[in-house]
């Protein structure tokens, strides 16, 4: 109970006391006693009406502070819903191209050239990852105002979200590095790539484009390297399941943000 109500309601029973023993004094005393309850009256109203006013002050600077929050929040799980999309874009382009690969081999290199091949091979992209902006989320947890949300399925989900949620994407994103580490070293060695790079070009290592590379007819159509194909569509496809888990849970979560800040505005 908050501490103002419990010092009127403390206050409400000595009021109370003094009201029995008014009815046992004579008429003089009576009447001294009804100025004394008029100001105590007043008074009484004056100081529940200050700490009413100031509870519904504190009360609304902390609705703007946990909306102003949540406002942010939103936007960020916004752009973590598009980075979402655009690994599972990806992910899709690249089981596409195994796949063109894998029927090339099984019709014996006879469905593309090598350049096509190599260039394919090339933009196979396994070892991606998810990384969310959780720094939204770690304000409202290191402050009071994760406390103020209304919605215990908001906070529940959040907390699922950047904790359980987030430590299996890590976990399978280290697996799937591991795998991409060695992938990436298998083409380029067996298949002697060189690239050129704009390094001005890009968002990370810049943007790069085949420059030579010899074709490995024996190791393109082995069985180890159709193995590594298949590995890698795996891993394509397990990571594209668990964006598919992430990217419901945050437009779930979006709803919920939504929906408490249309409640506490």
């Amino acid at each position: 109970m908050n501490p103002n109500t419990n010092l009127l309601l403390n206050w409400l029973k000595i009021l109370k006391l003094k009201s029995d023993k008014f009815f046992l004094m004579d008429l003089d005393k009576k009447s001294k006693i009804k100025g004394y309850i008029y100001d105590g009256i007043v008074i009484f109203v004056g100081v529940f009406l200050s700490f009413f006013v100031e509870d519904l002050r504190i009360q609304n600077l902390n609705d703007h502070r946990k909306n102003q929050y949540l406002k942010d929040l939103r936007l960020t799980l916004d752009d973590d819903v598009d980075q979402i999309n655009q690994l599972k874009e990806v992910l899709n382009k690249s089981v596409s191209y195994i796949n063109q690969i894998q029927d090339d081999i099984d019709q014996n290199h006879s469905l593309m050239n090598d350049t096509i091949t190599i260039s394919k091979l090339i933009d196979i992209e396994v070892g991606i990852s998810f990384f969310s902006k959780d720094g939204i989320y770690n304000q409202l947890i290191a402050t009071d105002a994760f406390e103020l949300i209304k919605s215990t399925e908001l906070k529940n989900i959040l907390l699922e979200m950047y904790n359980h949620l987030k430590e299996r994407n890590i976990a399978t994103s280290n697996e799937i590095d591991q795998f991409n580490i060695g992938f990436r070293r298998t083409i380029l060695e067996n298949f002697r790539v060189r690239f050129n790079y704009d390094l001005l070009d890009g968002e990370f290592y810049g943007n790069r484009s085949l420059k030579v590379f010899e074709f490995n007819k024996s190791y393109y159509e082995s069985n180890d390297f159709y193995g590594i194909l298949s590995q890698a569509k795996l891993y394509s496809n397990m990571y594209q399941r668990q964006l598919k888990d992430l990217y419901d849970i945050y437009i779930e979560a979006i709803q919920l943000v939504n929906k408490e800040l249309k409640i506490s505005s």
